[in-house]
């Protein structure tokens, strides 16, 4: 550090408000000697170091499945940029199925280097919060309210899937197809959202047919195209499809065009998560919106408060819950008070319905 402020020609004190982003009123011509002294030199901030001396890394671990799939993509584009609004920097991890879920293996080796951690586990129970390090704040991204050990923010799928099928009964459609649904797990966004089919269905007096619920190997667009194939195949006739992702849907839209199916006059189609390529397609995919942009905005904001909290070596103060539709459980007798906030859907209506 002391090489960088000799060649920028500042001092020290400068340097560290420059690396740790801790004053904001440098000189834009200072900051920017200051950074380009760092790249000459090939100097690189030590984290570890600077957790030894602060306690504090500045890191936040964000551990999702799937990043591959778009809307996991957005989101962790969402929690970067929500994270980088408060000085954080993120580390991102993916993460495989597991029934129970232990923070460090979601954070992988880097709890040592993160000041907290926002997981996301696969559509499955429990995130064990016993298995973080003490005093290590965890938020949990969900498909559901889970046990009140953790905070979380979670999104109302059955309500989202609920709003889909009442929306193409309303069109007329009376078989519908449920693209990635699972029967088999009560929990889950699958088990939610296959929960939310399921209740408007009877709801609607609409019998159920086991060959409309289609499970899938995967939610990507050649899972969605396939499933469309099988059901040609064996001969199922069907008059809507509801992708339980967006990209399912756009899978099962290619291919019902390919076909020659008329879309939406011979089929409605419509997914679920509102990701960038719903818009693009043709016909325009409706679906499901989940803001993504409040997620983080939530989940971020959540964490900032628990390190705040834990840096002042004060409990969390009980301060109301951020925007959201649901809130907060707490305990009495002063024991820690844990956020879950629920994400309201909303509809997207485009041209792949009618």
């Amino acid at each position: 550090m002391r090489d960088v402020a000799k060649l920028a020609g500042v001092s020290v004190k400068t340097v560290s408000n420059v690396v740790n982003d801790t004053y904001p009123y440098i000189r834009p011509e200072t900051r920017a000697r200051v950074e380009a002294a760092m790249e000459d030199l090939g100097y690189r901030l030590n984290v570890s170091a600077r957790k030894l001396r602060t306690n504090r890394t500045n890191l936040i671990g964000l551990a999702l499945p799937e990043l591959r799939l778009p809307y996991f993509a957005e989101l962790a584009d969402e929690v970067i940029r929500k994270a980088a609004d408060v000085g954080l920097k993120v580390i991102v991890e993916q993460v495989e199925a597991s029934e129970h879920v232990a923070v460090e293996s979601l954070v992988g080796s880097h709890t040592h280097l993160v000041d907290g951690a926002i997981v996301a586990p696969v559509g499955h129970g429990d995130v064990l919060s016993r298995s973080a390090p003490p005093g290590f704040p965890v938020v949990v991204l969900g498909d559901h309210r889970i046990s009140g050990e953790v905070d979380q923010v979670f999104l109302a799928n059955a309500r989202g899937a609920e709003l889909v099928v009442e929306h193409l009964i309303s069109r007329g459609a009376r078989r519908i197809v449920a693209l990635g649904a699972d029967r088999d797990v009560a929990v889950g966004t699958a088990g939610e959202r296959t929960r939310g089919y399921l209740s408007t269905l009877a709801q609607h007096g609409i019998a159920t047919d086991d060959r409309l619920i289609r499970s899938t190997d995967g939610w990507s667009k050649a899972d969605g195209a396939a499933a469309i194939r099988d059901l040609a195949a064996e001969g199922v006739e069907f008059d809507a499809v509801f992708g339980f992702n967006d990209t399912l849907a756009l899978g099962a839209l290619a291919e019902l065009l390919r076909s020659g199916t008329r879309v939406p006059d011979d089929v409605q189609v419509m997914g679920f998560d509102d990701i960038e390529d719903a818009q693009y397609s043709v016909p325009a995919l409706s679906t499901v919106a989940v803001d993504r942009a409040q997620l983080a905005e939530l989940a971020v904001g959540i964490l900032v408060r628990r390190l705040r909290a834990e840096a002042d070596g004060a409990p969390r103060p009980d301060a109301a819950a951020p925007t959201g539709e649901n809130v907060r459980s707490g305990e009495a007798g002063g024991a820690t008070v844990r956020d879950a906030i629920e994400v309201p859907p909303r509809l997207v209506l485009r041209d792949s319905t009618r």
